[in-house]
């Protein structure tokens, strides 16, 4: 029953959503990287004049392969754009640069709930990788410590759902900011405002995705818990 149970019905919702929140993302971003910013900037000179114009000394830009792999390291202080944000002079990797920028202006002013996600790292990470094994040796025994290894696995996966909720203001966050930079800074016209709005809406919708499929897992080993507890 483990293997074909019908909770699996969680799992395939859950893919489902993820999967069409990237395929939104990867439009409306394939879309915004084909219309050039009016500045004619690049994504590493929108995040040098965001910073610069901000008081922001101290951050290191550089180029890191991938698509999308974009990021801010907060403990070294080093943004990092992608191959599709670092060079380009789109729409899209303006607002996926000034996005960056957002994170940067969060640890800079200490914003509450990134120093949280960033605590949570470790234990989000730790939980996710043995929250299943601990549920899967729960499942295979037949004594009474069977329900411990299950609520363990449930508590471990917890703190991953967590990381995933708190992930959620610090994005939205990101993105308000960095249109309230790109506008206060006069790097986007009238137009072009709405349409790196397009790009951010679209990338916070795969954090919603991922918040919500992992809550239908969470919501899947309960579950299971209960099915099996109902056996003993």
């Amino acid at each position: 029953m483990f293997f074909f149970d019908p909770t699996y019905i969680l799992v395939i919702l859950g893919v489902a959503i993820c999967g069409l929140a990237s395929a939104s993302m990867n439009s409306t971003f394939a879309k915004y990287a084909q219309v050039r910013n009016y500045s004619n900037m690049t994504g590493r000179e929108v995040a040098e004049r965001i910073l610069r114009l901000s008081g922001i000394y101290d951050v290191q830009i550089e180029h890191v392969s991938g698509n999308l792999t974009d990021h801010y390291d907060p403990s070294s202080k080093i943004l990092r754009l992608s191959d599709s944000t670092y060079s380009s002079t789109s729409i899209a990797a303006m607002g996926v640069a000034a996005h960056e920028c957002g994170h940067v202006m969060q640890h800079a002013y200490g914003y509450k709930p990134l120093e949280l996600r960033t605590m949570l790292v470790p234990v989000a990470n730790i939980g996710a990788n043995i929250s299943w094994p601990l549920v899967f040796i729960g499942l295979m025994l037949r004594s009474e410590s069977a329900m411990i290894f299950i609520n363990a696995g449930i508590l471990c996966f917890s703190m991953a759902v967590l990381f995933q909720l708190v992930t959620l203001p610090v994005e939205f966050n990101a993105s308000n900011r960095a249109l309230k930079m790109l506008d206060q800074y006069g790097m986007v016209n009238s137009n072009e405002i709405g349409d790196a709005r397009s790009v951010l809406r679209a990338a916070a919708l795969t954090y919603v995705a991922g918040a919500l499929s992992s809550i239908l897992q969470l919501l899947r080993l309960i579950l299971i818990a209960q099915s099996r507890n109902r056996r003993r």
